[in-house]
């Protein structure tokens, strides 16, 4: 690995440590030139299969859009970033499992409400509001009272 100091390739790793529940390695690393040290993470990259819009037309899957629109939904609650982080590996681990080349937008989209109601109940009504774009005050009292059924 090149230094982001020097530019020299002559880098050695001092300490690694799994980081993100296992899906990522953090590293710890000193360049034998300049003595600088820095940090980089590493990740497996794996194929996601892509996704068919209620359109029908088909875009890769993007982690950033997913962390973004959950961002939103989670604005102002008491969730710690790593439970969003870890939330986002649990989507991507299941979309994986499917075992498909694509999949609906339905589905990802029922994926994250699934496991956001397990973390924040507010954020789960933001996030399906948008999702499944309610257009009056009565469709949120429904997705309100459903969730107090639940309970």
């Amino acid at each position: 690995m090149f230094c982001p100091f020097c530019g020299k390739d002559d880098t050695k790793v001092i300490d690694s440590r799994l980081v993100a529940d296992g899906h990522q390695v953090r590293r710890r690393r000193e360049c034998g030139a300049c003595h600088e040290r820095f940090t980089t993470f590493e990740s497996a990259e794996l194929v996601m299969p892509r996704i068919v819009k209620r359109d029908g037309s088909r875009e890769p899957f993007n982690e950033d859009k997913l962390r973004s629109g959950l961002l939103r939904s989670l604005e102002k609650r008491p969730v710690a970033t790593e439970q969003t982080e870890q939330l986002i590996n649990k989507v991507k681990s299941q979309l994986r499992a499917t075992g498909e080349r694509e999949v609906s937008s339905q589905l990802l989209g029922n994926l994250i409400m699934d496991e956001l109601v397990k973390l924040d109940k507010v954020a789960y009504v933001r996030f399906a509001s948008v999702y499944r774009s309610f257009k009056d005050i009565r469709e949120f009292g429904e997705a309100i009272a459903k969730l107090g059924n639940e309970q």
